[in-house]
């Protein structure tokens, strides 16, 4: 597995999101076989694993701590917070509820530091600032190697930043979703920091596995995601076929194309697909070798050029959710 740089830390060309083994997409593998796959993702090259404290209340955590735990000084783990508003306030008040928050997922994941912290989403009622502040006393205390954002801003990249280096900043990106490609992404290649897509195959679409028949049940968050009603899935077909013509050209998957397009793009640029199923992880972190050509990377953003995307993932869409039984 070809390895790239998130400013310092050094991790292979595609990670693996964990999110899904404990929610989110509906029942999963049982703990063992959870266990099993993610030390096969690594086996099979992967040193980059993400998790979060609001995967499945902190059990995500856990289950990548015991899997990772044999192999913990050969792999990089990333995981995020949120803290309420009642938590901020002046900086030492901020800095200890983040303290706090880091020293649970720390506990959680049975190491004492992780190397990558991320604030999982902007809250506009704190400043960056403040944020990036605490970031660089945990650094400093070495709890965190490096911090990161989730869907920020240029401008709130470049406000944080200037307090304490980000490391990576995690956002959606994929073929589907690229409206970062304008201002965030150019920022982070001027000022040295990695990005980190999530959803990087657009929870499954770009698999080409996804039909209009397809039905979702339980927490599976493809029920409220637009581009999985029937009518966006139609009307997405000639994206499809665009990915599964090339995929058939270079012996590979529309999968691997979709990962592919975007780790040719940038050499800072880290996909994290998440998948259960050690066939689908196998094909993912494969795509590492799958080479786009100049050539065939321009034909590819030629014709994507010609293609309006229906339907899109939103953190509003997300938490209608919870009222759906």
């Amino acid at each position: 597995m070809p390895k790239r740089k998130l400013r310092n830390l050094e991790v292979s060309a595609i990670g693996l999101g964990c999110m899904g083994f404990s929610h989110g997409y509906g029942p999963g593998p049982d703990k063992n076989e959870a266990i099993k796959l993610i030390r096969q993702a690594y086996d099979l090259g992967c040193t980059f694993f993400d998790t979060a404290e609001g995967y499945g209340l902190g059990s995500n955590e856990e289950l990548v701590g015991e899997a990772l735990k044999p192999i913990r000084d050969k792999v990089i783990i990333a995981t995020k917070f949120r803290v309420a508003d009642s938590e901020y306030g002046s900086k030492k008040k901020t800095l200890r509820s983040v303290r706090s928050h880091l020293d649970a997922s720390l506990k959680r994941l049975g190491t004492e530091h992780v190397e990558l912290y991320y604030q999982h989403r902007i809250n506009k009622n704190v400043p960056v600032e403040e944020i990036a502040y605490c970031m660089g006393e945990l650094i400093r205390e070495g709890k965190i190697l490096g911090w990161g954002q989730s869907q920020s801003t240029e401008d709130e990249i470049r406000r944080a930043h200037a307090v304490t280096p980000l490391t990576a900043i995690q956002s959606e990106y994929s073929i589907m979703e690229r409206m970062f490609e304008k201002d965030v992404i150019p920022a982070c290649e001027e000022l040295g920091i990695g990005f980190v897509p999530f959803s990087p195959l657009a929870s499954g679409f770009l698999s080409g596995k996804v039909n209009a028949d397809t039905q979702y049940v339980g927490d599976d968050v493809r029920r409220v995601i637009t581009r999985f009603n029937r009518e966006n899935i139609l009307a997405n077909q000639s994206l499809l076929d665009l990915i599964t013509r090339f995929a058939e050209m270079k012996g590979a998957t529309p999968a691997q194309i979709s990962l592919a397009w975007m780790l040719h793009k940038k050499d800072f640029i880290v996909p994290i697909p998440g998948s259960r199923k050690l066939e689908r992880i196998g094909e993912n972190l494969g795509a590492a070798d799958v080479e786009l050509t100049e050539e065939e990377f321009t034909q590819i953003e030629a014709e994507l050029a010609k293609i309006e995307v229906h339907g899109n993932r939103t953190d509003e869409d997300i938490a209608k959710l919870r009222w759906l039984k």
